[in-house]
């Protein structure tokens, strides 16, 4: 048979990740010849053979590198050019290739068994060293400054390799052929130990960071996307002193172990969290705690019934727990021993400012938190903050898109060439399209703090020159006051580019259809904190029919006095006041908060020129919790929320998965979409009658109506679908409140009974996140009808 040739374009996550040398693999298996490169583009492979051979190239090379190169993903490959034979003697990888991007460098992943095993063989001339990578984990993301994805466009530029890992960097049967950060000990960067001043602490930086752990110090530990705050989990004093310094009063700590078995000990872990855990992104996953966690570190995650464990995913991680170990040779200790060492691992950043990643700014900003540094000298050219997952259904939903995930695409049915969002206020992201792509930055922050802005804008700005994108249009949010919204107004005017503003909700609803395609008419449930809504007032939990770049509100929930205005987010007790004020009980508020009964919150309730109004669900959910005797003021956004699920957790008669309790008469809709809960809360005021103000959080009957709360609004939402949505049309939910376990468990199963099918977010999380999302996804829709 004739031998022929020819040029193959792969696409996807092909770089970096062990792609190019999988495929040299290939191609010799099958006794092809050729060359195979990196480009703007992907790879670009030349494969020359017999045409019986080359038919078998493209499904060999899947299956090789679906059991070979566990990061990498096959988008496309494409038949460039077939030509008579050009006689390559052998099959060699050669130079990267510049021109106009369209590939995107991998996600930083956790450090793979390999490495694991080089580093604690006392033989192996990377023994304990902090910066063991291959091309199967270490960082990526973090690291590049610009694409192709080669040394030269990284933080490792600076470090020249020394013969041994450049024997190995050259040679494509080695694991660290081309990885990028590939060092050792005599070439590569190197950890160091440093007080508040900066100065150097004498002997192992390891040894001397676990000892000043172990002495209820905390420790700043500079990571692949920052640093993070460490201490002692089981250390109450260190767990209280953390709290106190960072300014944490509520929000609950993440926990670092060095293995799925020491993870066992604090979380009641379920087969599918324990391969979210060990997934090579290995984020934070939110899982019921084990009572040992209450008994043994009562601060980490106080009031609540999960809590959110992380695997060591670091060299400079497993190292910590390596010594805790006592130093064993070999990686048994790390597959299955218990390792007595479990760390508070939190993101190091003054309250409301970006993650810290430079060692100068660590030791500025950090100091009065921090007694001492573990830091490095590879810089972090992009931060990235740890993911958090959980899992519901055995079904992984993200509550925050970063590390493992960023930079990946969502891939659209839309054209969103050019089209760059600015996202929301809360949790920001910003999103940039190139062709049917959209790539969603890191977690930036909440934009009330000028350090936060100016992440926003380093990250967009670094987004568009790594995927070399020129803008064509800018979405935003309807709030005309965000900062995203007046940054998105600025580049507007400067570039002379259209400007498209969508409604918060839309865009959440947009979010999740363009996730999963939806071209057709479909409903959303969207439930939130608050979004402006198009008649000015504040919308939260909305029923919408959308279609494309329109939208069209079917129903709302009862609106609620918000006194306080954004103050009512802060203080929930006064949301509880407005609920009382809503079922006809204002005399009770008194008895409810006879602290606060000096202050004339009744009248301001009912003062409409003083006092807005909402429909938003995270209100709703403030407030019950604060009936409830949850809390009456809250640090950090949700908390009310996530005290009001605990709760019901604690409830023997509901689950997220089976029964739950029902008021049925616990809602009405009215003929104009109206969705109202008087008759819900009105029973919960009757059943708490004369003890209120003096419930305990645990006592039975707060359980009881947390359950009853959580069931009964799933079941009224499920019929407010039926009652105002056309049958049978899809239905996307959407918006934080979804991050709920019983909401996100019961309602979809609800609406699937009533025949519409449900989707909730899985690639993005359904709350501000992935708005940007949404905007990319109803600007493209816009443009593309001239409006």
């Amino acid at each position: 048979m004739a031998v022929v040739c020819r040029t193959y374009r792969i696409t996807g996550l092909v770089q970096g990740v062990g792609f190019r040398p999988t495929l040299w693999h290939t191609a010799r298996s099958l006794g092809l010849t050729g060359t195979v490169n990196n480009d703007a583009g992907g790879v670009t492979t030349v494969v020359e053979g017999e045409e019986s051979v080359l038919a078998l190239f493209a499904e060999t090379l899947r299956r090789d590198i679906a059991r070979d190169a566990p990061l990498a993903r096959i988008d496309g490959i494409e038949l460039l050019e077939q030509s008579p034979a050009q006689g390559f003697a052998d099959f060699s990888i050669v130079e990267s290739r510049g021109g106009q991007a369209a590939t995107m460098v991998t996600p930083d992943a956790a450090t793979c068994r390999a490495c694991a095993a080089d580093m604690f063989d006392p033989a192996n001339r990377r023994w304990r060293y902090a910066f063991t990578n291959c091309t199967h984990c270490g960082p990526r993301f973090t690291i590049t400054r610009r694409i192709p994805y080669d040394r030269s466009e990284t933080s490792m530029a600076r470090f020249e390799m020394c013969p041994r890992c450049r024997a190995e960097y050259e040679n494509p049967a080695d694991r660290r052929f081309h990885a990028q950060p590939n060092a050792c000990p005599v070439c590569g960067p190197h950890l160091q130990l440093v007080d508040r001043t900066g100065a150097a602490v004498a002997g192992d930086p390891v040894a001397g960071a676990l000892a000043a752990l172990r002495q209820g110090k905390i420790v700043a530990v500079k990571g692949l996307g920052g640093f993070h705050l460490a201490c002692d989990a089981c250390n109450a004093r260190a767990v209280q002193t953390l709290r106190q310094r960072k300014t944490r009063r509520d929000k609950p700590f993440a926990l670092m172990t060095a293995n799925l078995a020491s993870a066992r000990q604090w979380a009641r872990i379920t087969e599918a969290e324990a391969r979210e855990l060990e997934r090579p992104a290995h984020p934070i996953v939110l899982m019921s705690k084990t009572p040992a966690v209450d008994e043994q570190m009562p601060l980490a995650a106080p009031g609540l019934s999960e809590i959110g464990v992380m695997l060591a995913y670091t060299p400079v991680h497993l190292l910590l727990f390596h010594e805790a170990a006592g130093r064993p040779a070999g990686t048994q200790w790390l597959e299955k021993d218990v390792v007595p060492l479990v760390l508070v691992m939190t993101s190091a950043n003054p309250r409301g400012e970006p993650l810290v990643t430079d060692n100068a700014a660590a030791l500025e900003k950090l100091s009065d938190i921090a007694d001492l540094f573990l830091m490095h000298d590879r810089d972090i050219v992009c931060r990235c903050d740890d993911s958090v997952v959980r899992v519901i259904d055995d079904v992984a939903r993200l509550v925050r898109r970063a590390r493992g995930w960023t930079p990946l695409s969502v891939k659209t049915g839309f054209d969103a060439t050019g089209i760059v969002a600015l996202g929301a206020s809360l949790k920001v992201t910003a999103a940039v399209g190139r062709a049917r792509e959209v790539f969603v930055t890191e977690h930036v922050g909440d934009t009330d703090n000028p350090a936060v802005c100016r992440a926003l804008r380093e990250s967009l700005e670094h987004f568009l020159d790594i995927l070399e994108v020129r803008p064509r249009a800018l979405a935003c949010d309807l709030h005309p006051d965000f900062f995203t919204t007046r940054l998105a107004q600025e580049l507007a005017r400067t570039h002379s580019l259209p400007l498209v503003a969508v409604q918060h909700h839309h865009a959440h609803a947009a979010a999740a259809a363009a996730e999963y395609g939806l071209t057709e008419p479909y409903a959303a449930l969207t439930l939130d904190g608050v979004g402006l809504g198009t008649d000015g007032e504040a919308w939260g939990c909305e029923l919408l029919l959308c279609n494309g770049a329109d939208f069209r509100r079917l129903g709302h929930l009862e609106s609620m006095a918000l006194p306080g205005g954004d103050r009512a987010a802060r203080e929930p007790w006064r949301m509880g006041a407005s609920l009382l004020s809503l079922a006809g009980a204002d005399e009770k508020i008194a008895q409810f908060w006879p602290q606060r009964a000096g202050l004339p919150v009744a009248a301001l309730i009912h003062n409409a020129s003083l006092t807005r109004r909402t429909t938003s669900a995270g209100r709703l959910f403030d407030g019950t919790s604060a009936l409830l005797g949850l809390c009456d003021t809250v640090q950090d956004e949700a908390y009310a929320a996530m005290l009001l699920e605990a709760a019901a957790e604690r409830s023997a008669v509901c689950s997220p998965e089976g029964a739950y309790p029902v008021l049925e008469t616990g809602w009405s809709i009215s003929a104009g979409g109206v969705l109202s809960l008087r008759p819900l809360i009105a029973t919960m005021i009757e059943r708490i009658g004369q003890r209120c103000g003096a419930l305990s959080p645990e006592a039975p009957l707060v359980s009881e109506l947390a359950a009853l709360f959580h069931g009964t609004l799933a079941e009224a939402l499920a019929d407010w679908v039926r009652r105002c949505a056309p049958a049978g049309i899809p239905v996307v939910l959407a918006g934080g409140t979804f991050l709920n376990r019983y909401l996100a468990g019961i309602v979809p199963r609800r609406l699937q009974a009533l025949g519409h099918a449900a989707y909730l977010p899985r690639q993005l999380p359904p709350g501000d996140g992935a708005v940007c999302l949404g905007q990319c996804a109803v600007a493209a829709a816009r443009l593309a009808r001239g409006v």
